[in-house]
């Protein structure tokens, strides 16, 4: 070969070697948006066409992969119609993101929000919302490959836009879902309240108690207690030993709970093993703040549980101390003091008002010294021994109160109204002035 002739040749050989390059170079860029979105927008036409199959299809991979759609609560019916429709305005959706993208996320929220209220599982809805998804892209692809096999590649690059597109109405599903959740158990924790208000203060209807006796899983006749609870504590012992067991009413400042009490027979008094047995529970416990509880006696049905829950209040507010449980059979006393605290206050004023007179300190003693001598059952001696000083202080003390007073502690009747009048200093201090 001449020499002359290597150069053109050379230059021939570069430059279609450059046309080569340039040829690989084109094969690799990208696809015009445009043109790709053109592709999308056409194929997704053709689908409108073909929407009963493909929602054929979905059905029957939804009823074939997920359990919950099989069951018998699901309208196979009304689920083809939803899944049409959900469809419907999904491919639309890819024709005409911005006329259709408001109309099909209200689809999707709404298909969400009847899944919860259906109470299938959220795992099995976003599923089926995948399902679809998938079964769409294929067809996409199916769809494109008919037409040219060049528009089934150029679909590839929209992969991404279409999964973004499922993944963001999984998404608004599951949210309205969640919310169609917290609605509804808002509800029904409203309406359990509002049934458990009605019992508590007697104004449930008679005809509404098959609807209380399925909510609240109460017997119509069975026997009951209530509980009022005051004090910084009481939202502890909801979730102490007792307060699963417990039908609660929260208020302000006193908690109510309807307590069920287990039945035994032979007991000798009805109730009371399972009032104590309550009582146990509802001690708060180690390192709970000390609140104050107040346990009505038993009573027998639903009905009864108004009247029931009047006396757990006066139970609560002859409870001697915080920390204590007070079952209102072993403080009638007190608890007739608060039924009535203005004859409280007078019984107070008439028994104690002598002692006025005295400098608080010294009021304060002779009280406590009173107190505990009616406690160890008239007892110097035993009086003295709690006091940490002589009897004959304590006997001091007794008949200085006497003098004072010009009541003599050896009448059963006087000392009787002594017990009631330092009853009523304690439970009624709070709300008036007593000595």
């Amino acid at each position: 070969m001449p020499l002359s002739t290597r150069p053109r040749e050379v230059a021939v050989t570069t430059r279609d070697h450059r046309v080569d390059r340039n040829d690989r170079r084109e094969a690799t860029r990208p696809p015009d948006r445009a043109q790709t979105l053109l592709v999308l927008r056409r194929s997704a036409r053709l689908l409108l066409h073909r929407l009963p199959h493909l929602t054929d299809r979905v059905v029957a991979l939804l009823r074939e992969q997920e359990p919950s759609y099989r069951g018998p609560g699901v309208d196979t019916e009304a689920l083809w119609q939803e899944v049409h429709r959900s469809l419907r305005h999904n491919v639309g959706c890819l024709i005409d993101p911005r006329g259709m993208r408001e109309s099909a996320r209200h689809c999707s929220r709404r298909i969400g929000s009847d899944r919860a209220r259906q109470g299938l599982p959220l795992d099995a809805l976003q599923h089926a919302f995948r399902l679809g998804g998938g079964v769409v892209w294929e067809e996409l692809l199916d769809t494109a490959a008919r037409q040219d096999p060049e528009s089934m590649r150029l679909l590839v690059h929209v992969a991404g836009d279409v999964w973004n597109f499922v993944d963001e109405h999984c998404s608004l599903a599951a949210e309205a879902y969640r919310r169609a959740e917290r609605e509804m158990a808002w509800r029904r924790e409203n309406r359990i309240r509002l049934m458990t208000e009605a019992l508590l203060h007697g104004t449930v209807r008679v005809a509404d108690l098959p609807d209380v006796v399925e909510a609240l899983g109460l017997s119509e006749d069975g026997r009951y207690a209530v509980v009022a609870i005051g004090g910084p504590g009481r939202a502890a012992l909801r979730t102490g030993p007792a307060g699963d067991r417990l039908v609660w009413n929260p208020g302000d400042p006193v908690d109510l709970a309807i307590a069920p009490l287990e039945e035994e027979p032979g007991e000798p008094r009805e109730g009371e093993r399972g009032l104590e047995r309550l009582a146990r529970d509802l001690t708060p416990g180690p390192g709970l703040p000390p609140v104050r509880i107040g346990v009505s006696p038993p009573v027998r049905g639903l009905v009864g549980l108004g009247e029931a829950r009047s006396l757990a209040e006066k139970a609560l507010q002859a409870c001697p101390a915080d920390g204590e449980v007070a079952l209102l059979g072993d403080h009638l006393a007190a608890a007739l003091l608060v039924s009535s605290p203005d004859l409280g206050a007078v019984l107070t004023e008439r028994v104690l008002g002598p002692l006025r007179r005295l400098d608080p300190g010294d009021r304060e003693i002779l009280l406590d010294t009173l107190a505990t001598w009616l406690e160890c059952d008239a007892s110097a001696q035993r009086t003295g021994e709690r006091l940490s000083c002589h009897r004959n202080t304590v006997l001091n003390r007794l008949r200085r109160y006497e003098k004072l007073t010009g009541r003599s502690l050896g009448s059963p009747g006087e000392t009787a109204e002594l017990s009631l009048a330092l009853t009523a200093r304690r439970v009624l201090e709070g709300g008036r002035p007593v000595i």
